[in-house]
């Protein structure tokens, strides 16, 4: 018995975004409506389930999420709309 249809899962991508006092992104909302903590993206972004954005190890050690580099400054994660 096969388990699954076979379909690829369609990946989320990150509409609008939370911050704190200090301007630091705190959470996202997706396109399918769900909120996500900062650690609940990077785990996400980690599996794939995230279009547009990956993961990278800072200097300091922790890891942090960042738009995909194409170019287009308007779509990175520090100017998408609050919510």
């Amino acid at each position: 018995m096969e388990i699954g249809n076979g379909e690829a899962q369609k990946r989320e991508s990150i509409v609008a975004v939370q911050k704190n006092g200090d301007g630091d992104l705190t959470s996202f909302k997706t396109d399918s409506g769900r909120v996500l903590a900062y650690d609940q993206a990077i785990a996400e972004a980690n599996q794939g389930l995230l279009a547009g954005v990956n993961v990278f190890k800072g200097k300091d050690g922790g890891h942090y999420l960042r738009g995909d580099a194409d170019g287009d400054p308007t779509n990175n994660l520090d100017q998408l709309p609050l919510f």
